[in-house]
């Protein structure tokens, strides 16, 4: 187990005896601005300290507060900040819009004082200790500046940085695996967008610039989006056609096959689980013959953009090989009531079950095999859930036990009709 998997559920932490921190570090904080100020300024030769010093190597504004920070903006030049803030900005809710607007005006102008928002002053011994730096050099950049998201402490979480250069240009984002399983989420997104498809009707994707290790951290550089990407509309409305290019890699349909191969590999996974996981498998037809191919694994409307006439996918981490046709639909179904909505995870397969029923046909699914891509949907997050346990990340309380609760339910109700 490496030193990083022992830690806490935040990446970096250490005790407050550490000389590297002090009461002004925000490194010392357990909320979300300081899991991400430990994952991404954690080197011995690096100082962070509240408070604005011009004569420090980089300085970032908090915005909008130290206690309820969201954003740490790079105070690079007039140009740099009012980009962190601007760029891509029509694919935002129109409050955060509307919000994002306002303040990339101020800092355009010189004003961003006006915010009184915080300021850290980040000091570093050479230029590569810090990601930013690190990165440019690797990417053949003169400089690229970061400006950074902040969410509440998660271990399923990665940092992510969005990169731009000293004109403001967006230059990619940078995503960090800090614990075992985001490591694995990283290397597994950069594998997968090294080897997408291209045309026929595959969704295009922003492209991977590199792949790289840095500071015990696995990092993955996605190429920034086209300029004029916009929010998708009708987001609540699923895209077949895109579905299926992607479980058909844009090829013609599988012929269908026995779901004893699933079967048997899910039973391998759950392997020193809960016992109720093997029950509820054991119960699922494995001879019932179904179209496999891949998911997104991630399909919901905030990984998407319309440009142009086309969709535009993004955030791959979560895409496999061989699964039934349908987990995609079956995914935006069930978090979009879990993350958008915040309903419970029974009310969120029953989402799910709505779905299957309306655009199942659409995948080639009778009511037979849309009850089975249900719970079978259920079966893998319920895996990837455990998996995710395992490699140092803790168990989704929203998913666990609750999923288990949900199949085992499902399944009884249907013996006893």
């Amino acid at each position: 187990m490496s030193s990083e998997t022992r830690r806490a559920s935040i990446p970096g932490q250490r005790k407050p005896s550490d000389p590297l921190v002090t009461e002004a570090d925000p490194r010392e904080r357990q909320d979300g601005l300081g899991w991400v100020t430990r994952a991404i300024f954690g080197d011995p030769g690096v100082r962070v300290a509240v408070g604005d010093d011009p004569a420090a190597t980089v300085r970032y504004a908090v915005i909008p507060s130290l206690d309820d920070a969201r954003f740490l903006l790079p105070l690079a030049s007039r140009k740099v900040t009012a980009a962190s803030l601007l760029a891509y900005n029509a694919l935002r809710p129109p409050k955060v819009r509307a919000g994002r607007a306002a303040v990339g005006l101020l800092a355009r102008a010189g004003a961003l004082g006006l915010t009184r928002a915080p300021i850290l002053s980040v000091y570093a011994d050479a230029p590569g200790l810090l990601l930013a730096g690190f990165l440019a050099a690797e990417l053949g950049e003169p400089e690229l500046h970061a400006a950074i998201g902040i969410r509440p402490p998660d271990p399923h979480h990665k940092p992510t940085l969005q990169l731009f250069d000293g004109g403001g240009r967006p230059r990619g984002y940078a995503k960090i695996g800090w614990n075992d399983g985001t490591r694995a989420m990283v290397r597994a997104e950069a594998a997968t967008l090294a080897d997408l498809p291209v045309g026929n009707g595959f969704p295009p994707a922003p492209k991977l610039m590199l792949h790289t290790r840095w500071n015990g951290r696995e990092i993955a550089v996605i190429a920034p989006m086209p300029r004029r990407v916009r929010r998708i509309r009708r987001p609540g409305t699923p895209r077949l056609a895109a579905m299926l290019a992607v479980a058909r890699r844009g090829g013609p349909p599988a012929p269908p096959r026995p779901a004893r191969d699933l079967v048997a590999g899910w039973l391998g996974r759950a392997e020193g689980g809960d016992p109720r996981i093997h029950a509820v498998i054991g119960r699922l037809d494995p001879d019932l013959e179904l179209e496999f191919g891949d998911w997104h694994g991630d399909w919901v409307p905030w990984n998407m953009a319309r440009h142009g006439r086309r969709l535009l996918v993004w955030d791959w981490e979560n895409s496999a090989p061989g699964v039934p046709v349908g987990f995609d639909l079956a995914h935006q179904a069930f978090q979009t009531a879990l993350s958008t909505h915040g309903r419970p995870a029974a009310e969120c397969a029953t989402a799910v079950d709505e779905a299957l029923r309306r655009h199942g046909p659409a995948l080639g699914l009778d009511a037979t095999r849309q009850r089975f891509v249900a719970d079978a949907y259920l079966v893998e997050l319920w895996l990837r859930t455990y998996e995710l346990s395992g490699g140092g990340a803790g168990w989704n309380p929203k998913l666990h036990p609750a999923l288990l609760d949900v199949l085992d339910r499902r399944q009884n109700a249907r013996a006893a009709a």
